[in-house]
């Protein structure tokens, strides 16, 4: 790696693979090489690569996953997770419309099954999405962010193109491991039914998901209901 006066060795690895992932030798989907494949070509440091990373990862270049990595899928597709669901979708055939229920600052004991207790202080974010057609819900999204100062601009003019993926890049917050838990909800509530226009008792997909950055510190919480008939989960080893 050719030194470059003023940029810091981290600021020099993310914009080498930058570069190249704009000229398209490294091209969307494809897995980056290892941090010690990354130290061994760069002769840096593993937190020098991890910093490195954390700037691509901030400017929504990259997704960082660890160990196994999973995908959403909707009608066998899977879900482009860097770009956030409503992008994603929005670029199905089907015509999805995206409702906000909820935006706003405040308690919240959603979660409180994984993180131990609930969220004092949280960004609340609640969407359903449905078939713009029959107005059937297909999937009801509820997220929970440990608040953060730069999120009042959220509340102020909402998620920039509605997308929360862009929030946490926005907000410098770059997920480095999380965990994902997959189980079958036997019947929906009679208010979950209700706003997603469905029988009382319908069976659906329920996924949970907890995000960290690279210090340990929650990012978010996520419980999303989905059609059991649309979304599936792919895993990769």
């Amino acid at each position: 790696m050719k030194t470059q006066i003023g940029l810091s060795k981290s600021m020099q690895v993310a914009q080498t693979l930058e570069r190249e992932i704009r000229s398209g030798q490294v091209l969307h989907g494809d897995l980056l090489a290892s941090e010690a494949e990354l130290m061994r070509r760069f002769s840096v440091s593993r937190n020098t690569v991890r910093k490195g990373l954390e700037q691509l990862a901030r400017q929504g270049m990259i997704t960082t996953r660890s160990g196994i990595g999973s995908f959403v899928t909707y009608d066998g597709q899977m879900i482009d997770n860097a770009l956030g669901w409503t992008l994603a979708l929005a670029r199905e055939e089907s015509e999805i419309e995206t409702r906000l229920l909820d935006l706003s600052r405040g308690a919240s004991a959603l979660g409180a099954d994984k993180l131990g207790s609930g969220m004092a202080d949280a960004l609340c974010l609640d969407r359903l999405r449905v078939l713009s057609e029959t107005g059937l819900g297909i999937s009801l999204e509820r997220s929970r962010l440990p608040w953060q100062t730069a999120f009042e601009e959220v509340l102020r003019q909402g998620l920039p193109d509605g997308s929360l993926s862009r929030v946490l890049a926005n907000s410098g917050l770059g997920v480095a491991s999380g965990e994902e838990w997959a189980e079958v909800l036997p019947s929906l509530s009679e208010d979950d039914a209700a706003l997603m226009a469905r029988p009382a008792g319908t069976p659906m997909l329920l996924m949970k998901r907890l995000t960290r950055s690279a210090g340990g510190t929650v990012i978010e919480y996520v419980e999303s209901l989905l059609d059991p008939e649309r979304f599936g989960l792919h895993l990769t080893f």
